[in-house]
């Protein structure tokens, strides 16, 4: 048998463990991960390859029902991605009922032509009979190749669900190199790791009305040392408050914590530093979400 490839695209409500999930299977963080709905804002390109098989994954936002137009773009970018790939994975929880989210996605790709696979999350939170009421209850919708359950979260049963992809993959070329997990800029993932550290030290004071825009990405001369300028945007004067917290302390909570991660993405020392500012309503403002990258 020849080499194998295609690309795979993770769906389903906001909150499921897409990104999570993505992450184990690549081994590398490449999507932020929050306990917040909606935090995957782009679709993420992620590589896994294997000697005679790679899997190209796009991570997309929750579909979701929008109430702006970062929401319609959010959306958008998960729909268009069910006729574009070779595999469809449906990502649900531990629910033991079918929510009107659920409903709703399944309207979506129940007519679709591209083989899909329902993939049970979370199970490490459920007993072994629920996750058989679970599976059965899909099962009758007749629509999938196969329904897996895992737990992205400590890995069990992620190694069925990869098998699995290389048996439905066609016959195709190698489209990444060996050592390449991302088509992603550094950009981009240095601004989503703010961003997730941002959503992690905020908790419930400030809602997902912020971006991240890195100014500067520029290694010294003589030195191992990488200086970034970032720039997080909110909506109102009281949330750039909350965001820096008292005598600033939020702040570099937030910029320490993605410094971190930054250090072992980049291999190199990180000299980060973090501003904050306000611009009402980006989410509803084009220019401003053409430029933070999401058009």
């Amino acid at each position: 048998m020849g080499y194998k490839s295609g690309f795979a695209t993770i769906i389903g409500r906001p909150n499921v463990g897409k990104s999570t999930l993505m992450n184990r299977i690549i081994g590398e963080k490449i999507a932020i991960i929050s306990d917040k709905p909606q935090t995957t804002r782009n679709k993420i390109q992620c590589v896994y390859t294997e000697e005679d098989f790679q899997v190209v994954f796009l991570d997309t936002p929750g579909i979701h029902k929008p109430k702006n137009k970062l929401g319609d773009y959010m959306v958008k970018v998960a729909k268009n991605t069910l006729d574009e790939v070779d595999v469809i994975l449906w990502l649900i929880d531990e629910s033991l009922k079918m929510g009107p989210g659920d409903e709703y996605i399944l309207e979506q790709i129940k007519n679709v032509s591209t083989p899909k696979l329902l993939i049970v999350n979370k199970i490490d939170k459920i007993n072994k009979d629920e996750i058989e009421t679970i599976v059965s209850n899909y099962k009758d919708l007749d629509i999938f190749e196969d329904i897996i359950p895992i737990s992205a979260i400590n890995g069990s049963g992620v190694g069925r669900l990869v098998n699995k992809l290389k048996e439905l993959m066609p016959e195709g070329p190698q489209y990444f190199p060996n050592d390449m997990i991302t088509d992603q800029p550094e950009r981009l993932i240095i601004g989503e790791i703010i961003r997730e550290k941002a959503l992690h030290y905020l908790e419930q004071e400030v809602p997902h009305g912020i971006a991240v825009d890195i100014d500067l990405i520029k290694p010294r001369e003589d030195s191992d040392i990488v200086d970034i300028n970032a720039t997080i945007y909110c909506e109102r004067e009281s949330h750039k408050g909350i965001i820096i917290g008292k005598r600033g302390r939020k702040l570099k909570g937030i910029g320490k914590s993605a410094r971190q991660d930054i250090e072992r993405l980049l291999g190199s020392k990180v000299f980060l530093e973090v501003w904050v500012k306000v611009n009402k309503n980006w989410r509803e403002n084009e220019r401003m979400l053409r430029n933070l990258g999401y058009k």
